[in-house]
């Protein structure tokens, strides 16, 4: 199984970039359909971005789409989101999470997932 930690949240200011690193271990990410989620305070955790196992293959929140962007770093085992243009309504704990593939929910579902990390707390002030 895999185990994911994520990095790289902190606090910045609307229209800051920030890059989140989900360092995988246990397993390589190329195994998994790998996937961010964000959880808002007393908000649902909501889909953000997902990354096919090959890699080409991108899929995004509708909302997120133009300013978010996912990737992976083979060599590093290691799934990134940068995310640009910072607004105040992304503050989240931002979490990666990996998916073997094979369920029958949908990729926007977190019930899709097998694999979650922690979580890192992105805070965007106005």
């Amino acid at each position: 199984q895999v185990q994911l930690v994520e990095s790289g949240g902190g606090l910045v200011q609307a229209g800051a970039s920030l890059r989140l690193s989900c360092a995988a271990s246990g397993r390589t990410v190329s195994n998994y359909y790998m996937g961010w989620f964000r959880q808002a305070p007393g908000k649902e955790r909501e889909f953000v971005a997902r990354l096919s196992r090959s890699g080409l293959s991108t899929y995004y929140s509708d909302s997120l789409r133009g300013r978010f962007t996912i990737s992976r770093d083979n060599a590093k085992n290691t799934v990134y989101l940068q995310m640009n243009s910072l607004k105040p309504e992304d503050t989240a704990v931002y979490y990666c999470a990996a998916d073997l593939g094979g369920g029958t929910y949908r990729y926007t579902d977190r019930r899709s997932y097998n694999y979650w990390g922690q979580g890192t707390q992105v805070t965007v002030s106005s």
